[in-house]
């Protein structure tokens, strides 16, 4: 039982190592055969999947031998078992975390209407700055007025006339 705790352990440390070496086994791989492995494996020989299957193949073989009282030959299969199952959801895991699902990323258009607050003062015909809040982020922009609006007005966007400048008006309130 002490081998099969003490690969339990080895796979807790390797998957601290892979904070540190995050990548480290699939830049390896990326390079051997032209990257005809990278490909191949798809990240299955990731740090972090390596480190799951080695921890319950200890861990999970020291169950059953503590439980059943079967040899390490048993252990060792039913760890080995388990570790497969662990490795195959971390790597299922892991891929879906590096899936990119997002949004299509905002435009020039989708500024018009929002509404936001001087920073910098805008004088008449001239620059200043506004922060408006776009796709639940705060972003400067470049602004531009008919008339002077005062630092700390609240404004809305009329126009873009640049991908980092816009044309705003000061709200009325009522």
């Amino acid at each position: 039982m002490t081998i099969l705790l003490a690969l339990g352990v080895a796979g807790l440390a390797l998957l601290a190592l892979s904070l540190l070496f995050d990548g480290i086994l699939e830049g390896i791989f990326g390079g051997l055969f032209g990257g005809l492995l990278n490909g191949f494996f798809d990240g299955l020989l990731s740090l972090p999947v390596l480190a799951g299957f080695l921890s319950m193949l200890g861990f999970g073989g020291a169950i059953v031998q503590g439980t059943t009282g079967a040899g390490l030959a048993v252990a060792l299969a039913g760890g080995g078992l388990a570790g497969l199952v662990v490795a195959w959801l971390t790597w299922r895991f892991g891929r879906v975390l590096m899936q990119d699902r997002g949004g299509p990323a905002p435009r020039g258009d989708d500024l018009i209407g929002t509404t936001g607050s001087v920073v910098t003062p805008i004088p008449a015909n001239g620059y200043g700055e506004v922060l408006l809040r776009l796709a639940g982020h705060t972003v400067k922009y470049a602004a531009k007025s008919a008339a002077p609006v005062a630092r700390g007005t609240e404004i809305w966007v009329e126009g873009t006339l640049s991908t980092t400048s816009v044309t705003v008006r000061p709200v009325e309130r009522p």
